[in-house]
């Protein structure tokens, strides 16, 4: 195996929006590398549902086709 053709293999602080940080082996040029779900916060893991609602993007929807469901719901 050659030597000289391997990216360097270095260990990289990674920080959750959530505010959950860990260290992981990567092979980027960065120090520090910024998430927005880990396993502490996704769902699948944590057992939680929360929305990650970035520019109101849900209230939109719900704003959008509320009034549409509720049409639906009484018939």
């Amino acid at each position: 195996m050659k030597q000289t053709i391997h990216p360097n293999y270095k260990e990289v602080s990674v920080t959750c929006s959530c505010g959950n940080t860990f260290v992981t082996k990567s092979t980027l040029a960065k120090e520090a590398l910024h998430i927005e779900v880990c396993s502490a916060c996704h769902p699948f893991y944590s057992g939680k549902q929360r929305l990650v609602d970035s520019a109101g993007r849900v209230d939109k929807f719900r704003q959008k086709y509320g009034a549409f469901s509720k049409r639906t719901a009484a018939k």
